[in-house]
């Protein structure tokens, strides 16, 4: 039993004994939070230097921004088509998003919008009009793009003890805005909820090396699943590079990741990407607007924003000695959830922020993409990702969704409205994985799920 230092909000205190194999999420950097802060705080063992970067980055990330020209010239430059004002308006509380409710405008579920074929660099090529994503709000003297309207249907099905359940299947139809020229008739929608943002520093940091080591394209073991890396551009290296972040693994790293979400999100343009994201059949509707400098974000600001993405810590696991909890974690490896689902990963180096490196964390995720069938497709290629294939998103901190977001949406578009219903939407590579649970006992289905709440 090792005696763990933690980090909250009034400081460092004594955590107390733990079971270091089971509680500590992050290694060294794992807090110890339930309530809903759980996923705001900074690694537990962050350097003093790194904590100011922390600090900055997390104004920027959770103020708005505002439109050019304004007083705050260090936050002007919204749009002039947007999604959100910031970041946290999708990550609130650096949580998970909830798909938006009848007649509301949504803000934590976006849309990524593409054309069959790909680009010269293997990237998903937008539309003509449109462009990548799909923007649903504008300033003023600017036209949104459009919106997206979502219609679900209840699927009924029952478990093999004859317990009824139901899942409800989205439907999306896109609304463009009569200020622009139509969309490409043969446009690809992807919806993406925005996910939890902690702990990300902590998967970038673990070696490619052991992520190819996991990786089984081919199916070599003949277990069924054949997770595989995505590959995408680096346009500041420019080089091929292993993707991790986002849900089909599509960019490289943090930064690249971050500099895409501020002008893509919110209009704000950053050394990493300069240009303004709108379109030339856009740019002849829209006329010209005022910028909030050449870039909008600067180097150094980016910078923190990205260190802050970089150091916040993943929770500690909850009743890890419970029986039905231990009990559920047996079920989870018996049923082969683990086998994408990783438990154990461990960091390398990791210059950029010491304090990630040598860490043993159980993020249970793979980061390779996975088949998961047709009932979770969304028909998009992104790079070498088909539209079939998802990356497997971490586990860690899901059971204290609801505690800090206030909701048990899960899924890439939030059609699962609790983690049984999503445990029912696999399929492809987890097909066998799903039939597994599908065909427990109660108790043994409820242990599953009691496990998942720890987690």
């Amino acid at each position: 039993m090792n005696r763990v230092l933690v980090v909250l909000l009034s400081g460092m205190v004594t955590a107390g004994d733990v079971d270091a194999d089971e509680r500590l999420s992050g290694g060294a950097t794992t807090v110890f939070n339930e309530g809903r802060s759980a996923f705001e705080l900074p690694l537990a063992n962050i350097s003093r230097s790194n904590r100011r970067a922390h600090v900055v980055g997390n104004s920027f990330f959770n103020k708005n921004w505002v439109i050019a020209p304004a007083s705050t010239a260090v936050r002007d430059g919204l749009g002039p088509v947007f999604h959100a004002r910031s970041c946290s308006g999708c990550h609130t509380r650096d949580g998970r998003a909830a798909p938006p409710g009848p007649d509301e405008l949504m803000t934590g579920l976006l849309f990524r919008l593409s054309i069959p074929g790909k680009g010269s660099h293997g990237e998903p090529v937008p539309d003509p009009v449109y462009g990548g994503q799909l923007g649903v709000r504008a300033i003023p003297g600017a036209e949104p793009e459009g919106d997206v309207e979502i219609t679900y249907t209840e699927r009924a099905a029952t478990f093999a003890d004859g317990t009824p359940y139901s899942l409800r299947e989205p439907a999306y139809e896109l609304r463009t805005s009569g200020a622009y020229p139509a969309a490409h008739p043969d446009v690809m929608m992807g919806p993406r909820i925005a996910p939890p943002v902690m702990g990300l520093g902590l998967l970038e940091a673990v070696p490619e090396t052991d992520l190819l080591a996991r990786s089984d394209p081919q199916d070599a073991d003949a277990d069924g699943i054949s997770g595989r890396p995505n590959y995408v551009w680096d346009s500041e290296r420019g080089e091929r590079r292993l993707g991790r972040i986002g849900w089909k693994a599509g960019q490289p790293d943090l930064r690249q990741q971050t500099a895409s979400a501020f002008l893509g999100d919110i209009g704000i343009t950053s050394p990493v990407r300069p240009e303004e994201d709108y379109t030339a059949a856009q740019a002849e509707a829209l006329g010209s607007f005022p910028t909030g400098g050449r870039p909008e974000i600067d180097e150094k600001l980016l910078g923190r924003v990205v260190t802050y993405l970089q150091t916040l810590a993943p929770p500690a696991r909850r009743g890890v000695e419970e029986e039905m909890v231990v009990r559920g974690k047996e079920l989870f490896l018996k049923a082969k959830c683990a086998v994408c689902h990783v438990p154990e990963m461990k960091t390398g180096p990791f210059p950029a922020v010491p304090e990630l490196g040598h860490q043993v964390i159980r993020p249970y995720t793979d980061l390779l993409l996975h088949d998961m069938g047709e009932g979770l497709a969304d028909g998009r290629p992104d790079f070498e990702a088909t539209g079939n294939e998802w990356r497997t998103p971490p586990l860690w901190g899901i059971g204290l969704t609801e505690a800090v977001n206030g909701h048990t949406y899960f899924l890439h578009d939030g059609r699962a409205r609790n983690l049984q219903e999503a445990i029912l939407w696999h399929g492809g590579e987890a097909e066998a994985s799903k039939e597994h649970f599908r065909t427990m006992p109660r108790e043994d289905r409820e242990a599953i799920l009691g496990f998942l709440e720890s987690l």
